[in-house]
């Protein structure tokens, strides 16, 4: 039996294979060039850490709104529905190779959550 996300340190470790997963898909790897280009993945991924540690850890520690960032960045590189299957099933895998139980669950169904009401806001969601 695997345990469930209890720590920041599960949350970085998702997080982390999670955009390595990311940036080496030629398809998703456009919305990080310039997160890896100018060397601020680590930083990234600890503000996207500080996110996910809020919502199942109640915590406080992120500061922006994640959807207003998503909003702007679609200027630059827009999203498309595949974008957001590969970032769930990505995701999803990543947490079902190393966690089980309730928090792991409620990460995967805030996932799902947070995808559908992006591809809303982007009219991608049929």
């Amino acid at each position: 039996m695997q345990q469930d996300i209890s720590s920041r340190e599960d949350i970085h470790f998702i997080i982390t294979e999670f955009y390595q997963k990311l940036i080496s898909d030629s398809e998703m790897l456009p919305f990080f060039e310039e997160i890896v280009r100018q060397n601020h993945l680590e930083k990234h991924i600890n503000t996207i850490t500080d996110f996910w540690q809020d919502i199942l850890l109640q915590t406080d520690s992120y500061k922006n709104n994640v959807l207003q960032k998503h909003l702007d960045f679609d200027k630059k590189v827009r999203f498309k529905k595949e974008h957001f299957t590969k970032w769930l099933g990505y995701l999803t895998t990543i947490i079902d190779a190393s966690f089980e139980g309730q928090v792991t669950q409620n990460m995967k169904d805030r996932a799902n959550s947070i995808a559908m009401v992006m591809q809303v806001k982007f009219k991608l969601y049929d």
